[in-house]
């Protein structure tokens, strides 16, 4: 079932000329040099300490590791950070 919802996605994708991310529910992430991070997309907050922020997504968890984060924003899908970004990694 999951192939087949996945081949009438990528169709969609590419009839209509849609981003790809917005269809497959991929988060789409902004880096400012290594200090800001936006993330789109976002299911929730689900660890955060000054040196780490996971983030649930769709599929897996987005960790972002550092020095000083903080959370600038939070809304319903969207998070911006801040603080010395020194990793940011995709967890199953």
């Amino acid at each position: 079932m999951r192939r087949w919802r996945k081949k009438i996605r990528d169709l969609t994708v590419s009839a209509l000329d849609l981003p790809e991310d917005l269809v497959h529910g991929v988060p789409r992430m902004i880096l400012t040099g290594d200090m800001r991070l936006a993330v789109e997309r976002h299911r929730g907050v689900d660890l955060f300490s000054g040196e780490l922020l996971r983030l649930k997504l769709e599929e897996g968890k987005l960790e972002i590791a550092g020095q000083g984060l903080v959370i600038r924003t939070i809304g319903r899908d969207e998070i911006q950070v801040e603080g010395k970004i020194e990793r940011i990694q995709f967890v199953k």
